[in-house]
Formats: structure tokens, sequence, C-alpha cells
């Protein structure tokens, strides 16, 4: 499933956003319940079954003593929040995350390659235009040759 694409929705006075057809469909039959919870960078996220549970399982890998790995775990685990697939393709967004990025009656609905982010419409366009400015690097890093991990420096190499 490769979910891509920007969706600017309306978000109605229950707080429900529709999930665009083609992302339904990526997501594949069945899906009749998504995990949402708090993002990054003042998105939220949502989740299928098997994308949250890999999420889970990739932070299963990292030492669960880590003081990081402890606290990003304990919030993104504690605000998430199984919601129904309506049959109109909506989701509700719960209250205490709708708050948490300030997400108002307009909303972007993104396909980022194995979940969606909900952002609310003025966060999304000033991060946009922020990050437009450096594509080439994000580009170059996101791309560039992987970081050595040896633990030592460059200089002593």
């Amino acid at each position: 499933m490769l979910l891509t694409g920007a969706f600017f929705r309306a978000v109605d006075d229950k707080r429900r956003v529709a999930i665009p057809k083609r992302l339904r469909m990526a997501l594949g039959s069945g899906q009749d319940a998504l995990y949402v919870t708090l993002g990054t960078d003042g998105s939220l996220v949502l989740y299928s079954e098997e994308s949250f549970s890999a999420m889970a399982d990739k932070l299963s890998y990292s030492s669960p003593t880590a003081p990081d790995v402890r606290a990003f775990s304990r919030l993104f685990f504690a605000r998430a929040q199984r919601v129904e697939v309506d049959r109109q393709g909506r989701v509700r967004i719960p209250a205490e995350l709708a708050e948490l990025i300030g997400l108002t009656n307009d909303a972007v609905l993104l396909g980022v390659r194995d979940h969606m982010e909900v952002w609310d419409r003025g966060r999304w366009d000033d991060y946009q235009q922020a990050k437009q400015r450096e594509y080439d690097l994000l580009a170059e890093r996101a791309f560039g040759p992987p970081h050595k991990t040896s633990g030592k420096s460059e200089e002593a190499e």
C-alpha cells in the first residue's frame, strides 16, 4: 500500500474528516477502523491496523530503557485511539487530538507512504511554504549516503 497526495477537506461540527476514495482504496478493503495519534510538526497521523502494528514493531527494536524511546512510546501510544470509518468514509477526530494540533474547519489530509497525516490547513500552508525552500537540500539528505554509525569520528579514520 502506497499512500500519496494532498487532499483539502472540511471538518464538520462533529470533527469528522472524509478520507478520499483513492486513499481508502490504497488501504484495501475491510478498513473499517484506523488508529489516530499525535504526529510530528503539528500533525496527526492515521494508520491502518497493519501500519500501526508495524510502527509498534519498529519501536520494539529500540532499547526500552532509553529515555527518548520511553518518552516517545508513552506519548505516542497513550494518545492513540481507534476510530471507526463510517459509511461515507469519514473518521471522527478525537477532541483532545484536534485541540493539540489546533484543527479548525479546514484540514489537509496527506498520503505519506504507509500512513496519512491530518493537518490544520493554515499550519500546513505555513509548513509547506517554509520547507519548500529547502526541498533540494532535504532530498539530498533523504537520498544521500547513509550516515556512519561506528561511533568513530571521521578524523580518527
